[in-house]
């Protein structure tokens, strides 16, 4: 082995090393005890037959839809790294510009081929009450996201092709924290970026969050509401921002009167346990992580085709980006999971109300169809939330390590 080779070799081991030790730091900062031991729970004392039986077919057919639309999506970007440098060969586009007419023709293929998905899962979503939005409307609002997703791509390609060609091979140095750095931008202007929202009108809630927040260490916390009542019935809620933009956003369909006050603080608590806990700065943490090593294995993965300088590495690039996400979907899940279980855990300590806990976690079958023990495959590879089985047990525990006075 050439002194060169067992160099690169070494640099690459203590680079690993340090990412699982950054990996472990930012895992191990959970307030969740370590202890923390979730008590059998009894499916059958808290939903019918029935409403097990509709949420089990209800996500289904969600979760085989995904399946074959990620085998779709594989599918045309293999062919596409084959047989796109072809393209390259044929424009006149000059390199940059070459560039970003594959890489837009790569987005397009790709929209094209998971269109049918989308249509199904529409589709299915308004059979069962869940969606309310019109295909004329999801289609518009497709073009639209397709329309943004071009922009970005185009941004990603002038950034990458341009740094390629200075700092040739080695341009995943500066590419991925530029990346990292344009994440952490769009969170911080992401609340700008919500239609329909407005301020929250419920005094009694504005009160009760203005205690919690004061509870958690946190500055007032700008509480708004977001209409979607139009397009789905489902619940929901996030903490988004950074510093000075954090707020909660509360869909309007989480306080039509199917969730009790209770309920609702509960959920509030929740999306401030987020910001208390810092989880979206975690997040770009773990997205840096992601990132400059996925910036790296693309750039080792397109050298045959001349690097990202060159044109012809576009599609190659785009099916090794697909191929990547793929592969670490397991731990993203399982790092949004962690995050979720630390906030329900928050949320509890906040507010002492395990029996709202356990109301609004049965209500996400009843009202949104979750199943609450989805098989394990899907758990390893979808669950970005721990389940409602193992949601309403950390209740019950919570509840068993605090039990009321008397």
């Amino acid at each position: 082995m050439s002194a060169r080779r067992a160099a690169g070799l070494a640099a690459l081991a203590l680079a690993a090393a340090a990412w699982v030790v950054f990996a472990l730091l930012l895992w191990r900062s959970s307030r969740v005890p370590a202890s923390l031991r979730l008590p059998k729970v009894d499916l059958g004392a808290l939903f019918t037959a029935h409403q097990l039986a509709r949420a089990r077919s209800f996500e289904r057919f969600i979760r085989i839809d995904w399946l074959l639309s990620e085998l779709a999506l594989l599918g045309v970007l293999a062919v596409y790294a084959r047989r796109g440098a072809r393209f390259a060969r044929e424009s006149a586009a000059g390199r940059t510009g070459t560039g970003l007419l594959l890489g837009m023709l790569g987005l397009g293929i790709v929209w094209l081929a998971q269109l049918p998905f989308g249509f199904a899962e529409v589709w299915w979503e308004r059979r069962w009450g869940i969606g309310h939005e019109s295909y004329a409307k999801w289609l518009l609002g497709g073009w639209l996201g397709l329309a943004g997703a071009f922009l970005f791509v185009c941004a990603a390609l002038v950034i990458v092709m341009g740094l390629a060609r200075v700092l040739g091979g080695r341009w995943w140095l500066v590419g991925g924290p530029v990346f990292v750095v344009l994440a952490a931008l769009f969170t911080f202007v992401q609340p700008y970026l919500l239609g329909g929202t407005h301020p929250l009108r419920d005094r009694a809630l504005l009160a009760d969050a203005e205690r919690f927040a004061r509870a958690e260490g946190l500055p007032r916390i700008k509480i708004v509401v977001q209409d979607v009542h139009a397009e789905t019935s489902s619940p929901n809620a996030e903490a988004v921002g950074l510093g000075p933009t954090r707020r909660v956003v509360l869909w309007d369909t989480l306080l039509d009167g199917r969730f009790t006050p209770r309920e609702v603080r509960l959920v509030v608590a929740h999306e401030l346990g987020h910001l208390s806990r810092n989880h979206l700065l975690k997040g770009l943490a773990w997205f840096a992580l992601f990132a400059i090593p996925g910036a790296w294995v693309i750039a080792r993965a397109t050298r045959r085709r001349g690097g990202m300088a060159e044109p012809a590495a576009v599609p190659l690039a785009l099916f090794v980006l697909v191929v990547l996400q793929l592969l670490a979907l397991p731990l993203q899940v399982a790092i949004s999971r962690h995050f979720e279980a630390e906030a329900d855990w928050m949320a509890l300590r906040t507010t002492r109300d395990p029996a709202a806990a356990t109301g609004v976690f049965r209500k996400f079958t009843t009202v949104a169809l979750e199943q609450p023990d989805p098989p394990d495959w899907a758990y390893l590879l979808l669950a970005d939330h721990p389940t409602i089985e193992q949601r309403i047990g950390m209740a019950k525990a919570w509840r068993n390590l605090h039990p009321p006075p008397g």
